[in-house]
């Protein structure tokens, strides 16, 4: 469970991703200019999501977990957050 928590958390932040990648291929807006930025972000988290997932199988359980959390904390912090803003409705002014 240690693992499987933060590696679930970076499945699905890498399927939201990947989600956004592929509209934005289809609507025009990921274009030869920002492809490698794309590339890129596409990449790490291909390295974190199969990384992690690759040292877990090889036995290294403290380093998977390390990985899976580099990713994780972040994505939830920031989940967290928004979800206090759509539930606390915060006066901007």
């Amino acid at each position: 469970m240690r693992f499987w928590a933060p590696w679930s958390v970076d499945a699905v932040v890498a399927a939201v991703v990947v989600g956004f990648y592929l509209i934005g291929l289809g609507d025009g807006t990921v274009s030869p200019f920002n492809a490698m930025l794309w590339l890129g972000i596409l990449a790490a988290l291909a390295v974190v999501v199969g990384g992690s997932l690759g040292l877990r199988l090889a036995g290294k359980r403290g380093l998977a977990t390390a990985l899976a959390l580099v990713l994780a904390v972040p994505a939830a912090l920031s989940g967290l957050f928004f979800l206090v803003l759509i539930v606390s409705h915060p006066r901007w002014n």
